[in-house]
């Protein structure tokens, strides 16, 4: 097995590809392959990474997808054929710092030692970036104000907390994987319900990566005012959100059941069967079992849409 996979989606990404790999091959730690998983692009994604493969061919491997898979199912279905000790994800429009590398290892290798080859998923911060690199916010953690320390399983159920460019997982998280169904809201976030049920979740209090923000951006920076915004804007969506997300609880506990306590099985159930419930037990079941988002603000747009 390799020793550390960097594993990129890519889709129609020309833009910022080239500066992208560029910046995961400069850094500190080189006992890497990235592997680039290409999602059908019509654009010239193709050429700019058999460029880099060429000129890289102990570095990088690019793959085509045969067709196109979108980016949850990409992530993931390379994450399961791909043999490693370790995994990163890797977006293909952001910068890496040097040093990413070479922290979130040194991070995982110490939580390893205390948590015994349990399934471990690490995470850290970034700088939020316009697409020329202009500094837009220091901390896109503090910025979006997300408690990033609360990754128990009552809160991760609710509310992901893991940036998907920062996330690294070991070989124990990644042989718990078990099927994908269409239910994950994103990739990120159910590596982070993984970890949270059967291991531990680490994060690194500082930037990793510049995080590029730009016009195509399938997920983006989202500050507290855009959030606010957006939300009163249209609170018939938000609920429809949210009951999608009770109903990724309900697949995790699909997949999992077998594997659970009778404890989490208990708290997967009473999110996932949230929309079932009478006004009243909905809001009980928020308090009794700790279902919060990331301040008090977020919290009160949960108990009012929900």
């Amino acid at each position: 097995p390799e020793n550390l996979c960097i594993i990129m989606a890519a889709y129609n990404g020309e833009a910022f590809l080239a500066e992208q790999i560029a910046s995961v091959l400069r850094g500190t730690y080189q006992n890497f392959i990235l592997h680039i998983y290409d999602d059908c692009s019509t654009d010239t994604t193709e050429s700019i990474c058999k460029n880099f493969e060429k000129e890289n061919t102990e570095k990088i491997v690019y793959h085509k997808n045969p067709k196109c898979k979108g980016v949850i199912q990409n992530f993931l279905q390379a994450l399961e054929e791909l043999d490693a000790d370790y995994y990163m994800l890797c977006d293909q429009d952001d910068i890496w710092l040097e040093t990413k590398v070479e922290e979130t290892l040194h991070n995982m290798q110490g939580l390893e030692d205390t948590a015994r080859k349990l399934p471990v998923a690490v995470f850290g911060d970034a700088k939020v970036v316009d697409e020329n690199l202009q500094i837009l916010a220091e901390s896109f953690q503090r910025q979006s104000r997300f408690h990033s320390e609360k990754t128990d399983l009552p809160h991760l159920l609710m509310e992901n907390k893991l940036l998907g460019c920062t996330v690294m997982i070991n070989r124990a998280l990644k042989e718990k994987l078990g099927s994908f169904p269409p239910q994950i809201r994103m990739h990120d976030w159910w590596l982070g319900l993984v970890a949270s049920a059967f291991g531990t979740i680490g994060y690194i209090d500082e930037p990793l990566l510049l995080y590029r923000q730009h016009g195509k951006n399938i997920v983006g920076n989202t500050s507290q005012k855009n959030y606010l915004k957006n939300r009163l804007a249209n609170l018939e969506k938000q609920q429809e959100v949210l009951y999608k997300t009770c109903g990724q609880a309900e697949a995790f506990l699909e997949v999992y059941r077998e594997e659970l306590s009778r404890e989490q099985r208990e708290v997967l159930s009473a999110f996932a069967t949230i929309p079932e419930q009478n006004w009243f037990v909905r809001r009980y079941r928020i308090f009794r079992y700790g279902f919060f988002k990331s301040g008090l603000i977020r919290n009160i747009g949960v108990l009012f849409v929900i």
